[in-house]
């Protein structure tokens, strides 16, 4: 695991956080921060591409943090996975959600479960970096630019 810098470090070091084996938390935990910290790096994008009215900006933001454009990104990016990520995307995907898709498919809202929990675990170990590459560059397969 590498060592964890940035926002995750800074949180962990002023709320005394202890350090915790990320691989043993729950697909759908992961998913649960995962979920977070995409949509923190989306609206982070949106927001640096153009001051706009909050309106403007919520509405740019709901297209990339969708269930089905995650989906999207998710089967894009399927290729570029390492294996331990693809094992994690599956774990997610697979997972038993406690809630119903509102607004999605069943497919797509499970495909967009597997991909926040790779972000999640991501985040969590620290591979910001990656996980910023292939937010990109998923984006970037499906057509969309932020």
């Amino acid at each position: 695991m590498e060592e964890s810098v940035g926002l995750l470090c800074d949180i962990k070091r002023v709320f005394e956080c202890s350090e915790k084996d990320v691989r043993m938390y729950s697909p759908l935990t992961l998913a649960y921060i995962g979920d977070g910290i995409y949509d923190l790096v989306i609206r982070s994008v949106v927001v640096e591409r153009a001051n706009r009215p909050n309106g403007e900006l919520h509405k740019r933001t709901i297209g990339y943090v969708k269930a089905q454009t995650q989906s999207k990104i998710i089967q894009a990016l399927s290729d570029i996975l390492t294996e331990e990520e693809r094992d994690i995307y599956k774990r997610g995907r697979n997972a038993k959600p406690h809630t119903i898709a509102k607004n999605a498919a069943a497919g797509d809202y499970r495909r967009a479960t597997g991909f926040e929990a790779l972000m999640g675990f991501l985040y969590l170990t620290g591979q910001d970096l990656r996980m910023l590459e292939l937010i990109k560059k998923g984006i970037e397969l499906i057509g969309m630019e932020i």
